[in-house]
């Protein structure tokens, strides 16, 4: 039995995206997981100079093999997916020979306006970093200290100019489904609702909205259920 590593990207703005993520990977892992929020408040010794990105964790993800003091494996999950399988086999695909491992996506959008008014740029390696397995010791990645990445600009680390793309190994696509850009896929891993979950505006009934809802309701019905008790 061994602890998984995983940070996923939190945005005051998107809570209920962040904790339907977690509860999702809880449901389905055989393994104990040590999951961590990347809040830019508990991220001391980072200072956040961009000013750009659509929201809070655009850039700390890249901090996950230095939080991970440049040792073993961890993964990184943007905070608007859920698990639909065992995250322990997404471990299982990890190579050795590998700095990082992505779902290498070719695609251009169809949507250039996404969730909360942002911009949908294309760009290469569009949503390469939203679900990284890192190889939290592969040396080629020790460059990626908090100060580096407080100064690098989002082209250098969202398209990993750091490393040979020969040392960026390839995850199966169903790992890293995006939802609205894609079609429906019942036989998905990981849905990525990278336009906007169903909760916000705009988005309630997109493509596998119902997988997320059920996952949020439980969070929430939860939370209810807990709070009655209290005041009773």
């Amino acid at each position: 039995m061994s602890v998984l590593r995983v940070f996923i990207g939190y945005d005051e703005g998107e809570r209920i995206a962040y904790h339907s993520c977690v509860e999702s990977l809880i449901q389905h892992s055989t393994e104990p997981l040590s999951i961590t929020p990347l809040s830019l408040g508990n991220l001391t010794g980072y200072w956040e100079k961009h000013t750009d990105g659509s929201n809070a964790f655009t850039y700390s993800r890249f901090l996950v093999p230095y939080l991970c003091n440049w040792n073993g494996w961890a993964l990184y999950l943007d905070g608007d997916m859920i698990l639909k399988d065992n995250v322990v086999k997404l471990f299982e695909l990890r190579n050795e020979y590998m700095a990082a491992m992505v779902v290498k996506h070719d695609y251009k959008t169809q949507h250039p306006i996404k969730y909360r008014g942002a911009p949908n740029q294309d760009y290469p390696c569009k949503n390469w970093s939203s679900v990284i397995l890192w190889n939290c010791g592969s040396w080629v990645n020790r460059c990626l200290t908090p100060e580096r990445i407080s100064m690098e600009k989002g082209s250098f680390l969202h398209r990993f100019m750091w490393v040979a793309h020969n040392k960026v190994g390839s995850l199966p696509l169903e790992w890293n489904w995006l939802v609205g850009e894609y079609e429906k896929n019942d036989q998905a891993k990981l849905l990525h609702y990278t336009l906007g979950i169903p909760a916000f505006k705009g988005y309630k009934d997109c493509d596998h909205a119902e997988d997320w809802n059920k996952v949020s309701k439980e969070v929430v019905s939860h939370e209810e259920h807990t709070q009655q008790r209290r005041v009773a």
